[in-house]
């Protein structure tokens, strides 16, 4: 659109980070080389519908042989190049983060926070691998970085669950959402438009569900397709039909209309390795989806919050 850029309709995590600190501030994805209770045999050996081997198509186990101080000294570089930043925050984002023992997690997340310029630790995980002891262990860093924990919701409909092979309900979710927040620690929720057997009304209700709940972020994408996946069977037969890009658009839209206006928006968008991507394409255009959004959210002069009823 002519005119200059887009004026952003939603709470975007970058703006929220660089009003905390001032100055631009990174994620820096790691890996620990840990497992998830649903690739290990304990829930089950298959993982979810939309999950490969190395952990959701993030990348993961790319790193597997460099240690934690290793990978950020990597990404340091790399990043402080091309976004001139000066602080960073440790993802620890591949498979289950909490799935480990508390001395191993502590070590993990101690070596990570001695680096330099860290000021915060975002640590993904399940809502069925956390408790009080991992809580704690998360909270006593709050006081000196900026601390999130990073639930995997998906979907608010426990069918869906079901169907994905997620090995945890609704419920769950919501009470370990409870528990990270007794401890003020700050949850993420994540989100996958175009389930399997999704229409644009349950999508709807999952925005509306996270509406109810004590979280400050939430992390959406569209459901994409990668190789080695029990998905991508299924979409080979014909079985699963991605969302169009547009249609995507349309209910990310839907979404951030019924969620809190000062819920941080950490992700509109996935980032699929695109060597290991089946469909759809637009998936890995990352800026364009965003602009598409920005632009749906002004044809339909609506905004973050407009349909929220707190």
């Amino acid at each position: 659109m002519a005119g200059g850029p887009l004026l952003k309709r939603y709470r975007d995590f970058n703006s929220h980070l660089k009003e905390t600190f001032g100055e631009r501030v990174q994620k820096i994805a790691l890996d620990a080389g840990l497992s998830c209770p649903n690739r290990d045999g304990t829930l089950s050996r298959e993982g979810c519908l939309f999950c490969d081997a190395r952990g959701s198509g993030t990348g993961g186990r790319i790193h597997q042989a460099l240690s934690i101080a290793q990978q950020i000294e990597n990404a340091r570089a790399f990043l402080s190049k091309r976004y001139k930043a000066k602080k960073f925050i440790a993802y620890f984002q591949s498979f289950t983060n909490t799935y480990g023992s508390i001395p191993h997690l502590k070590a993990l997340y101690d070596e990570a926070l001695a680096q330099k310029d860290m000021v915060g630790l975002s640590v993904g995980t399940r809502p069925d691998c956390v408790d009080e002891d991992v809580m704690a262990l998360l909270a006593g860093y709050a006081s000196t970085h900026l601390v999130w924990v990073e639930y995997g919701l998906q979907s608010a409909h426990d069918r869906t669950l079901k169907r994905i092979n997620r090995g945890h309900d609704v419920g769950c979710f919501e009470q370990s959402v409870h528990m990270a927040r007794n401890h003020s620690l700050n949850v993420c929720a994540h989100v996958i438009l175009g389930l399997p057997g999704e229409d644009r009304e349950m999508m709807r209700e999952t925005a509306r569900f996270l509406s109810t709940l004590p979280i400050q972020g939430v992390k959406i994408h569209s459901l994409y397709v990668v190789a080695g996946t029990p998905l991508a069977g299924l979409y080979q037969k014909g079985a699963y039909r991605c969302l169009e890009q547009m249609a995507y658009a349309d209910l990310a839209v839907d979404f951030l209309e019924r969620i809190p206006p000062d819920l941080i928006i950490q992700r509109l968008t996935g980032d699929p390795q695109p060597s290991e991507l089946v469909a759809p394409d637009w998936a890995t255009d990352k800026s364009r989806n965003l602009l598409i959004i920005q632009q749906r959210l002004e044809e339909r002069d609506t905004w973050q919050g407009r349909l929220y009823n707190g």
